[in-house]
């Protein structure tokens, strides 16, 4: 109950997530049906970058800060538009004060009928959650255990769904319940797209991670990961993750364009790395 995205927003790992949210957002916009956008860790939706709590880290700098100040390539330029163009939406100035949550951004990308919930336990952030969706019809915010939105939420009934999971970390067995709560939303809406983050730093148990989600035998599962620095000096955060169940068939080549942008503008030393492949399937 401790975790305050505050500190961490924009950084190099919230990048890589947005980039890829807003991708799995267009994709399901090539329907003219609805879908719902299921948020189960929302946070409070929109963070003041020029805060005491983010500028004590400066996490954004070396995230979202260096994306909007250097020269991308047309085709990764491309497919970060949606992404960056929200950005620029809350920005118009030039100058980066504020960054969108998950929530936001989602929002901000959202046609007419497309819709969100936001789930967050957190009594001062849902309170602010709440607040700025406030007369939003299209947005539901509401106070609740991430988790137990996997089962009491699903499926939709648009019947069409992208799941972003996004847990803080703060507890052990953190991953262990993200290959749970897949398993049990699964069961209950399979026709969803699925979106776990998930943090890579010394010690940090990927590979059993990774065994335990194929033992899961999911038909569709995509893996993406990037860091940008060696884990040997740091106890922090080196990377990121994210794996994307039933993902759009387009966002595996996506990611090999986006991926080693990434890299290139978010690398803060010579180990950074990028990846991106089928944990099962194709």
């Amino acid at each position: 109950m401790n975790y305050r995205h505050i500190y961490h927003a924009g950084n190099f790992a919230d990048v890589l997530k947005h980039a890829v949210l807003a991708r799995i957002i267009r994709y399901a916009q090539n329907k003219e049906k609805a879908f719902r956008v299921l948020d189960t860790h929302a946070g409070i939706g929109l963070y003041d970058l020029s805060s005491e709590e983010a500028q004590k880290t400066g996490e954004w700098r070396d995230g979202i800060g260096r994306v909007l100040e250097a020269e991308l390539p047309a085709p990764a330029t491309e497919l970060l538009e949606p992404y960056l163009s929200a950005i620029r939406e809350l920005n118009p100035t030039g100058a980066i004060k504020l960054y969108p949550g998950s929530p936001k951004l989602a929002r901000m990308l959202f046609r007419p009928q497309d819709r969100l919930s936001a789930m967050e336990l957190h009594p001062e952030d849902y309170h602010r959650l709440h607040n700025l969706f406030e007369g939003d019809f299209q947005v539901r915010a509401t106070q609740l255990d991430g988790w137990l939105a996997l089962g009491a939420h699903l499926p939709p009934k648009e019947k069409r769904g992208v799941i972003l999971v996004d847990p803080p970390f703060e507890e052990e067995g953190e991953y262990g319940r993200l290959v749970s709560g897949l398993a049990n939303a699964y069961r209950r809406f399979a026709g969803g797209t699925y979106c776990l983050w998930y943090p890579i730093k010394k010690g940090a148990p990927i590979k059993a991670f990774h065994e335990e989600l194929q033992a899961l035998d999911i038909p569709k599962m995509l893996c993406t990961e990037l860091t940008v620095r060696s884990d040997r000096e740091t106890t922090g955060l080196s990377g990121s993750g994210l794996v994307i169940v039933n993902p759009p068939f387009t966002l595996k080549d996506e990611l090999h364009t986006m991926l080693p942008v990434l890299k290139s503008v978010l690398a803060q030393d010579r180990f950074a790395s990028q990846r991106a492949f089928w944990l099962h399937g194709e």
